[in-house]
């Protein structure tokens, strides 16, 4: 079976996005249900020196549409920090990048297989291949921050199970 660059990333990405879709709906609801303000959601960490869950889906979606967006460009940085979102701004966020991963064709992303491509972090600047760069660095950096979001909400008291991560399975049809 002969894998591609689209098969290896793209339908894993919308997998874990619905997934953290319903995941923010649920937080949504236990916030209403105990009267929780959803900003204290937003702001939440897993520990004091960890960045909050608003960093965690901004960087969901930086690590998925955001990976294959630079990637095409032959440039990925750090998302804009001055972005601020609120608990809707954020289950938008999560919305927007799906909707917009359903919309890319597999040649197009099969095209960026061996495309250069850099990764600028101020002044540094780490040379990939697009390929390379999707699968080693984004794609494992996607599933830390779907998971510290799903932490978070888990610690904040939010019925979750391992299957509200994983979402829904591309079973044999």
């Amino acid at each position: 079976m002969t894998i591609s660059l689209y098969d290896a990333t793209v339908p894993g990405y919308l997998q874990i996005l619905g997934a953290v879709e319903k995941v923010l709906e649920r937080g949504a609801a236990h916030a209403r249900e105990h009267g929780i303000d959803p900003a204290e959601l937003v702001e939440a960490r897993l520990y004091f020196d960890m960045l909050p869950l608003r960093f965690q889906i901004v960087s969901i979606s930086h690590h998925s549409r955001g990976a294959i967006e630079g990637a095409g460009r032959g440039l990925f940085e750090p998302p804009e920090s001055s972005q601020s979102y609120d608990y809707a701004g954020l289950q938008a966020l999560i919305a927007e990048t799906r909707q917009a991963l359903e919309k890319i064709a597999p040649d197009a992303v099969n095209a960026l297989e061996g495309k250069d491509m850099v990764f600028q972090l101020g002044d540094r600047r780490l040379p990939f291949f697009a390929g390379d760069f999707l699968l080693s660095f984004s794609l494992p950096n996607f599933y830390f921050h779907a998971t510290t979001a799903y932490d978070i909400l888990r610690t904040k008291g939010v019925s979750l199970g391992k299957r509200d991560f994983i979402g829904r399975l591309r079973l044999k049809t």
